[in-house]
């Protein structure tokens, strides 16, 4: 076999194993929203909200909706991000709308107790979509349209985010009342972390920026105890015109202790700034043996 041939077939099954994960992410968010959710009256946001309270007032099967509604946010995914996410977002919301539907008689594992319902509600629909959303397919299509309203309006997309399942709750509280529509905001609330936590992963990256009178020290310190490299960036101040050398050192979630430890043992008055980093590729970002 040549090496295109065997490039060709190993992008094969990654394509095959990512559709499978955004299948198993719907699946999961199907059971969130019939074993959980609904027979509690507490809906989710979004394209899935409406469709939920379009199925109990119409008595339309669920997964119909779901089907249906996201069509046309299906073409703006298309448009606005690219064919391979459209691709990956019917296969979601294609298994999201077939798993509600032999999903629908299955018992309720929790029944009465709210907060249980919207906490354990929010984590298993947050997971299935964070699962689908990894793997590059959407499950809802509320967040391609605020994308899209956030290049015409004078709003960030989070803003219009926002906004959009405002709307979307106020229709909820038709059906489920005031109580099923701030427990739906709260499920959602909670499900949209989850999202945030499965997209990055639980260790994340971490980038510090450090300004000391003992940059060599922190970065031969750094690299000894926690194994990490760093890089330098000559910086001037505004006021003072004097030049700085600052340090930039990319970790993660786990070492941000240690790592704060270091700063505060060699320069308790150092300027410090820490930013979350989504995704880390490329480069030396490999730790090195700690001895």
């Amino acid at each position: 076999m040549s090496t295109n041939t065997r490039q060709k077939s190993t992008v094969r099954i990654k394509k095959v194993l990512r559709a499978l994960a955004v299948i198993i992410g719907a699946f999961i968010t199907a059971y969130g929203l019939e074993a959980i959710l609904i027979p509690n009256n507490v809906s989710d946001g979004g394209v899935t909200g409406l469709s939920i309270v379009g199925s109990q007032l119409f008595g339309i099967p669920l997964g119909v909706l779901i089907a249906v509604l996201n069509i046309p946010f299906i073409f703006l995914g298309y448009k606005q991000i690219g064919k391979s996410f459209a691709i990956y977002s019917v296969i979601g919301i294609i298994s999201l709308a077939y798993g509600t539907s032999i999903m629908h008689h299955i018992p309720t594992i929790i029944q009465g107790d709210t907060l249980l319902v919207t906490v354990v509600g929010g984590i298993v629909i947050g997971f299935g979509m964070g699962v689908a959303l990894r793997n590059g397919g959407a499950l809802d299509g509320i967040d391609m349209l605020a994308v899209l309203l956030s290049r015409k309006l004078p709003f960030g997309t989070s803003d219009l985010i926002l906004f959009l399942n405002l709307f979307v709750f106020i229709v909820v509280s038709t059906v489920f009342g005031l109580e099923g529509a701030f427990l739906s905001g709260i499920a959602y609330f909670i499900a949209s972390k989850v999202i945030h936590t499965v997209e990055e992963g639980l260790s994340g990256s971490k980038t510090f920026k450090i300004i000391t009178s003992e940059p060599e020290l922190m970065v031969e310190t750094i690299r000894d105890r926690l194994g990490r490299s760093a890089t330098y960036n000559q910086v001037e101040g505004g006021y003072t015109n004097e030049q700085f050398k600052e340090i930039t050192c990319i970790i993660n979630r786990l070492e941000d202790s240690k790592m704060k430890e270091i700063i505060y043992e060699i320069d308790k008055h150092a300027f410090v700034a820490v930013y979350d980093v989504a995704e880390v590729k490329g480069g030396n970002f490999k730790k090195k043996d700690i001895h």
